[in-house]
């Protein structure tokens, strides 16, 4: 897992074999945040990355001016993992919560600049997310969602869909 660009353009992190996260390549995270820079500049934003897997969207975030990174991710190795990404980076704005996405944004309080969620593509409640995400209110007035999800949901009718990008088999929509 290569970080693409900012401060810690470069930095590779190995992602242990018996991992069963599927992080995002690196040909649709630079595109996914080449569009992302026409919507927000994301230095000195805050950001909420949820399924965070390896954290390579974490990282990302961090690398490219994210004052704050609000990481969640359930599994233990993947959380741990991050933890030791973090510790290498010897960066302090980001916060890894191990813990499950949805119990989470049932408690959380904060508005962020930019919320990202990446669930496994065969989570059963993947389509309620964009929901759950404008229930809760947690984007500020400008801010902007990124969901990646495979090529079988289809959220162009949702009111807070903006567009929809494809990169291969990695799809995003964004909402806001």
């Amino acid at each position: 897992m290569r970080i693409i660009t900012g401060k810690y353009k470069g930095r590779h992190f190995e992602i242990p074999r018996t991992f069963k996260a599927r992080p995002t390549t690196d040909f649709a995270k630079e595109n996914i945040f080449n569009v992302l820079n026409g919507y927000i500049d994301l230095e000195d934003s805050t950001a909420l990355d949820l399924f965070s897997g390896t954290g390579s969207i974490t990282l990302e975030l961090l690398s490219r001016g994210c004052s704050q990174v609000i990481s969640v991710e359930l599994d233990r190795d993947h959380h741990r993992f991050i933890q030791d990404c973090l510790k290498k980076l010897n960066t302090q704005a980001c916060i890894p919560i191990r813990g499950d996405v949805f119990r989470f944004l049932k408690s959380c309080k904060q508005q962020y600049d930019i919320v990202f969620a990446d669930p496994p593509y065969a989570l059963k409640e993947l389509p309620t997310i964009p929901d759950l995400i404008f229930e809760k209110d947690l984007l500020k007035p400008d801010g902007i969602f990124v969901f990646e999800h495979g090529k079988d949901h289809d959220f162009s009718q949702h009111p807070h869909f903006v567009e929809h990008r494809s990169y291969g088999s990695v799809n995003f929509s964004l909402f806001r």
